[in-house]
């Protein structure tokens, strides 16, 4: 079977940075700032509306696609498959990614193009849905695959829990069909818990529940959490995840190079690591930069490991993410 290769990976936030304490003064809100600093991470993000920005999803995913595909150095209509993973989507219909496809190609062409929608594991899904396609597909030369969030534009001005955490931005891979060297990606392990569909999330806006005044006047909008998340959740995920996909793969940790999770609290991150017995030096975080960006964490910490020397040519790589739902996705490749 042909094998597939990341050639290149691109990002987009929109902004200077909000730091912790300039959030408090725009956003008219109060928050422990050391705790959000020394055990999550964050220490400043990227929201577009905060900072009177006219862009959203779409804007986002197409301007970090572009910087892929710049460096790529690959001609936009080269691209055969184009799929965007996010759970804030542009519009409920027609789907982000045909409107990415409209803004990079600029005419009807043989692209397919769809969105995956899996809370924060979207991204990792959608990579493993990209490959499939192109191992099947050998007409397809390259794909086209974003990670995107825009939670903080469905974030309510009073929701002091949410805005210190969610953040704008989006991350974006390219991957080419039919590579001749070692790069390739290996296997993947998705898991799913719908009973837990009633923790955190968008709930009204849909065909369940569409938005009326009645729904505005109560404040039954936009981002809304109902039920704690379990505080060890991810701590007790990730390692049998990790451990799960291995086996599946018939690899070993220590051949595993780097780890790249879910970018929304680092002490969390730094449990895993210590669970696995591996050494921080495996694993990214950015939280401290950008925030929990959703399902645009993973490629934007994945081009930032890049970039900083971090993750090398012929690397084994895992991602693994998880976020409301509940969706896991996870994915081993070399690099």
């Amino acid at each position: 079977m042909n094998k597939t290769k990341i050639i290149a990976s691109g990002m987009y936030v929109p902004g200077e940075a909000i730091t912790n304490k300039e959030l408090m003064n725009l956003a008219a809100i109060s928050f422990d700032e050391e705790k959000m600093e020394q055990k999550l991470g964050i220490k400043q993000r990227h929201i577009a509306k905060l900072r009177g920005i006219k862009e959203t999803t779409a804007d986002f995913a197409t301007k970090a696609g572009l910087d892929a595909i710049t460096n790529s150095e690959i001609n936009a209509e080269d691209i055969g498959l184009i799929i965007v993973g996010t759970d804030t989507p542009e519009f409920i219909t027609p789907a982000t990614s045909i409107l990415v496809q409209g803004r990079i190609q600029g005419h009807e062409k043989w692209t397919s193009t769809f969105d995956v929608s899996a809370s924060c594991a979207s991204f990792t899904i959608a990579y493993d849905n990209a490959v499939r396609i192109l191992k099947t597909d050998s007409s397809i030369k390259y794909a086209l695959v974003i990670g995107v969030y825009n939670m903080p534009a469905f974030i309510r001005e009073d929701d002091v829990f949410s805005y210190p955490i969610f953040s704008d931005g989006a991350g974006a891979i390219i991957i080419q069909n039919q590579n001749q060297d070692s790069s390739d990606y290996i296997n993947s392990q998705l898991l799913s818990d719908g009973t837990q569909w009633d923790f955190i999330g968008i709930y009204s806006g849909a065909a369940k529940k569409p938005i009326t005044e009645e729904k505005l006047k109560n404040k039954e909008f936009g981002l809304m959490s109902l039920k704690p998340m379990p505080g060890d959740r991810n701590v007790r995920l990730w390692p049998k995840v990790a451990h799960r996909l291995l086996e599946k793969s018939n690899t070993k940790l220590e051949e595993v190079d780097h780890f790249i999770f879910t970018q929304i609290n680092k002490s969390v991150i730094l449990k895993v690591m210590d669970e696995l017995g591996l050494p921080y030096s495996k694993t990214t975080c950015i939280m401290d930069k950008y925030a929990y960006t959703g399902s645009a964490c993973i490629p934007i910490a994945f081009h930032h490991a890049i970039n900083e020397g971090k993750i090398k040519r012929g690397d084994k790589v895992m991602f693994i993410a998880s976020g409301a739902g509940l969706a896991v996705g996870s994915n081993l490749f070399t690099y």
